[in-house]
């Protein structure tokens, strides 16, 4: 999404600016309690599928490439649909693609020891929480960083998918060094421009819309991160 400054500073001066503060965190804070609800129903889900067995059943099956892609579908819907959407119906969607997100990715569990995951998350929320906290506190413009950051992210997808089949132990790494470096950038530029949209200030309903949506953008940097950061930081695997 994109925004114009001048836009944007009409917004904000048209209100009190302590009735924007207050409101501000409010919708902040929604945006993270949604990001962080996912992030848990994500890991209950991933580690119940694998102590079950569900995972295990699954992954040799037809079903596996169902789970794979139905996240995908259910981003697409989100990003394309939102506007049409009830709130309840963008809350479902949101709350069901974070659980099928676990299911697809419960194999870490079967790859990776259980201190290796749980060390690279806090890592990963540590450098996370202190890029998001620079997004919503500097008072740089960070959307002229956003061209460099989706063609880095493009090329990330490219390499990703030239590397599926030529197997490259260093193209991987190289993938997820500079992976890790755009999903950086990308938490702090998203953080701003999900702060800036709680300026359009277009009702209770539709707020609660651009929440949902804020949480997924930032859902979606956490995971990438996490991801990369497993491979980049060469964490014990399992035997």
């Amino acid at each position: 999404m994109s925004f114009n400054s001048g836009d944007r500073w009409t917004a904000r001066t048209a209100v009190p600016q302590v009735d924007i503060d207050v409101g501000l965190r409010q919708y902040m804070l929604r945006v993270y309690n949604y990001m962080a609800g996912g992030l848990a129903l994500t890991g209950i889900v991933a580690y119940g599928a694998v102590v079950t067995g569900v995972y295990q059943a699954i992954a040799g099956s037809i079903l596996f490439y169902v789970v794979l892609f139905a996240p995908l579908a259910l981003v697409l819907l989100l990003s394309f649909r939102l506007q049409s959407m009830s709130l309840g119906a963008a809350q479902l969607s949101f709350w069901g693609y974070a659980a099928l997100m676990g299911l697809s990715l419960a194999g870490i569990f079967l790859v990776y020891t259980g201190a290796s995951i749980a060390r690279v998350f806090f890592i990963t929320g540590a450098t996370f929480a202190a890029m998001s906290l620079y997004g919503y506190t500097t008072r740089t413009d960070l959307s002229r960083f956003g061209s460099f950051l989706m063609m880095g992210l493009i090329g990330i997808i490219i390499a990703g998918i030239v590397n599926i089949f030529v197997a490259s132990s260093a193209l991987q790494f190289a993938i997820s060094v500079i992976g890790v470096i755009v999903f950086v950038g990308l938490t702090a530029w998203d953080t701003q421009a999900i702060k800036e949209m709680y300026f359009e200030g277009d009702g209770e309903v539709v707020a609660g819309k651009k929440a949902i949506m804020g949480a997924l953008r930032l859902y979606l940097d956490f995971i990438n991160l996490f991801l990369l950061m497993l491979q980049f930081m060469g964490v014990q695997r399992r035997d």
